[in-house]
């Protein structure tokens, strides 16, 4: 099981990405009661047999991880969800790729920590590989929404390929600027 929210979530981009999805869209929307999550991938896709499968902790496909014979991801995500009294579903086209949504239970003692968020967004935005990642992090609280975007692509053409130390410096603090708009315009709001 995971020990974060975060941890789940980077776990779930992970997938779209090693499904050769060009682009993947996540949507992390934060509320005093809910995260509300959506990954959305132009990946493989997956029918709805393998769908299943997916879904199933006996099964694994042997291809992400060559000497593991279950996989536990997606199912300890549905047991998180379904004890917590939060929502997941998943949906699938061959050759046009996956969505996920996911509403955790921030209210449940169940709930796993939600984790670092920026963390999160910089160690996504900082894979390897020729995608495009837009990050859509929004905060609702009393009816007052605040919220930014991160795309991965224009972070590209201003810093440059994300592998070098001053890029990936630069990443870290533009998302932690971001972070702590955020946090400053919840705190005027109480």
């Amino acid at each position: 099981m995971h020990f974060s929210l975060s941890d789940c979530i980077l776990d779930l981009v992970q997938n779209s990405l090693e499904a050769d999805a060009d682009e993947v869209q996540l949507l992390l929307e934060e509320t005093d009661d809910s995260l509300i999550v959506r990954i959305e991938d132009d990946g493989c896709g997956m029918t709805e047999v393998e769908l299943k499968k997916a879904t199933d902790p006996f099964y694994s496909d042997g291809k992400k991880h060559v000497h593991r014979k279950v996989g536990l991801g997606l199912p300890f995500l549905i047991q998180t969800v379904s004890t917590t009294d939060g929502s997941f579903n998943i949906r699938s086209e061959k050759g046009k790729g996956t969505r996920v949504d996911i509403n955790f239970n921030l209210k449940s003692i169940d709930t796993p920590p939600v984790g670092d968020l920026i963390s999160l967004i910089y160690q996504v935005m900082s894979f390897h590989g020729s995608f495009n990642l837009i990050v859509n992090r929004s905060y609702t609280k009393d009816d007052r929404s605040e919220s930014y975007t991160v795309n991965r692509n224009e972070l590209q053409e201003i810093l440059g390929e994300l592998n070098s130390v001053s890029s990936l410096s630069l990443l870290k603090d533009f998302i932690t600027s971001q972070e702590e708009e955020l946090k400053t315009s919840w705190s005027s709001t109480s």
